[in-house]
């Protein structure tokens, strides 16, 4: 049984927890930060080839995407065990600092979510060494990841994005971070082993990590694990307080899945496109629309399932990642250009988007409450692979029946709590979005019967529902 005495370096685990506190002022003083120095470029090209190792080549290749983030954040004194405190309500502010990574010029950065988590003013310095603010953009607590926003008035180099799914135990990887405040640290090491599963304590567990033995320290949290190309293949995460040389890095394509469905759920939340997507984690795998949903934006403006989206406006779309991040940007009524690959053609479309509101914005709820019978909401990526895995099938997305009410169309047709609803009436259900298109839809305001599909206990079963007219159901209530 592992002990729980792994601490991640960073802001909000070792920063603002653990050993950290055994200082009795609760700070930890920053190194002096050195921007990088662009005048090394003459000399460099002076050094004989030898001393440009792999390594040199690899670390000069990413270092310039490295961020640090640094900020304060409010803790309880005595929960922290720091000396002076003198109640329960007593509270400090802390310091605190970790890594993160640009992964797309305007400023969006990857990083731990440990590091800005309850961060008052989160504060970035940039290779440069110009220090801005950032604002947090979206987080899964779970998998300890974050998005952020660093305020740039220029484009930022990014990460070179590589796979974690080809790596070899043996095979030399470097961290870079923002060790104990020294920022762009560069440690190397190999990787030591692949799929560890480690516990933190008993609320939250790292599941798939990657082993390194490259040094990880406080400060490092969020910062980037790389190949010998320089390919980012991981986000350090972890060490095992008391041991030498045992850390822990999230593997790169885990990271891409997670950052994407974060970013999908951001999305969801502001604008109406009626788009779901379909590609891998790695660029060049593409972008293919696997739905549109019915009275969408996307079905309206022309988009059709099997379109491969290749460009938004100016952006270049080489994964799903990509797509995600281009939508960012948008704002409800905006008319976003798209490029798309169709049939061996490549063809432009505009899509003009729509502000989140009535059903989609909490309404879907009480609707598909009134007019089906049940409570549902969206099934993860996750458990939808799963599924697919075992059943053999490809299921895109789906809505997991919360509740289901007493005498209505979907009771009466033996829906039950746990089922999966995969679509109606020839439509997908993979988001609530999708619910609400079916259900506002001039068919279904008919009152037809409608044929539905579910999953249950990895079964795909089939029934007719007699969806209630929406007037009837008004005039009722």
């Amino acid at each position: 049984m592992l002990p729980t005495t792994l601490r991640c370096p960073a802001v909000g685990r070792s920063m603002f927890a653990g050993v950290a506190f055994s200082l009795a002022s609760s700070m930890l003083p920053m190194a002096a930060q050195t921007p990088s120095d662009s005048g090394n470029a003459a000399r460099i090209s002076q050094v004989s080839s030898a001393r440009q190792t792999p390594t040199v080549l690899a670390i000069r290749r990413a270092a310039p995407a490295v961020v640090n983030i640094h900020g304060q954040k409010t803790v309880r004194a005595t929960a922290a065990g720091m000396a002076g405190a003198t109640g329960p309500d007593s509270f400090r502010q802390v310091n605190g600092m970790g890594t993160g990574v640009v992964i797309d010029p305007r400023g969006y950065v990857i990083t731990n979510f440990h590091v800005v988590e309850d961060v008052d003013d989160i504060l970035v310095t940039l290779d440069n060494g110009q220090t801005t603010s950032a604002k947090l953009i979206a987080s899964r607590i779970r998998n300890d990841l974050a998005l952020i926003k660093v305020d740039v008035d220029r484009p930022l180099p990014t990460i070179p994005r590589g796979t974690s799914s080809d790596l070899m135990v043996g095979e030399s990887v470097i961290a870079i971070g923002n060790a104990f405040g020294y920022v762009h640290t560069s440690t190397q090491g190999i990787v030591s082993a692949l799929h560890r599963d480690v516990p933190v304590n008993e609320a939250q567990e790292y599941h798939d990590l990657i082993q390194i033995s490259a040094g990880i320290n406080p400060g490092n949290s969020g910062g980037p694990l790389l190949n010998i190309d320089g390919d980012m293949i991981g986000v350090n995460v972890a060490v095992r307080v008391g041991a030498q040389q045992i850390a822990f890095a999230i593997p790169m394509d885990q990271v891409v899945e997670i950052v994407t469905e974060m970013i999908d759920e951001h999305n969801e939340k502001r604008l109406v496109t009626g788009l779901r997507t379909n590609g891998g984690p790695r660029d060049g795998d593409g972008v293919t629309v696997a739905n549109v949903s019915a009275s969408s934006p996307a079905a309206r403006d022309g988009l059709m399932p099997g379109d491969r989206v290749v460009r938004v406006g100016s952006q270049p779309v080489d994964d799903r990642l990509d797509f995600a991040l281009a939508m960012l940007n948008a704002t409800p009524g905006d008319s976003l250009e798209l490029a798309i690959e169709r049939e061996g053609r490549q063809m432009d479309l505009a899509m003009r988007t729509e502000q989140v509101s009535g059903a989609v914005a909490g309404g879907v709820e009480e609707l598909a409450w009134s007019l089906i019978g049940i409570q549902a909401r969206p099934v993860a990526d996750s458990t939808i692979r799963r599924l697919n895995t075992r059943m053999r099938t490809k299921y895109r997305g789906g809505l997991y029946i919360a509740n289901v009410r007493p005498g209505s169309p979907a009771d009466q047709q033996g829906i039950s709590t746990g089922d999966v609803l995969l679509g109606i009436h020839g439509w997908q259900t993979s988001n609530m979005a999708d619910l609400a298109g079916i259900l506002e839809h001039p068919d279904m305001q008919r009152g037809p019967k409608a044929k539905f599909y579910i999953v249950r206990r990895e079964q795909t079963l089939f029934g007719h529902l007699q969806i209630a007219n929406q007037a009837d159901n008004a005039a009722r209530r």
